[in-house]
């Protein structure tokens, strides 16, 4: 594979991460409308998510695609996670 090919490959892979996260949004709008979920899984993506960020940022060769594909899933998880509890 051409290293076009592969960096176009990590960018269509970070947008579908992103939009993975963002697919919480109508969890967290249940859970808002009292439709409670459970928090467990938006919990562990998120804290998933955080070690994937700070890894990511952390190499000496920053891997800015699996920062900004991971970034979301702090919020969006964290975010499901407190509105499935309170």
């Amino acid at each position: 594979m051409s290293q076009k090919a592969l960096t176009a490959l990590g960018w269509i892979a970070t947008c579908v991460a992103v939009m993975m996260y963002v697919s919480y949004i109508p969890q967290i709008m249940n859970n808002l409308h009292g439709m409670k979920g459970t928090p467990i899984q938006p919990l562990v993506a998120a804290v998933n998510c955080t070690l994937w960020v700070t890894y990511a940022l952390l190499k000496k060769n920053r891997d800015y695609p699996v920062a900004l594909a991971n970034a979301p899933g702090i919020v969006f998880g964290l975010i499901a996670a407190i509105t499935a509890i309170i």
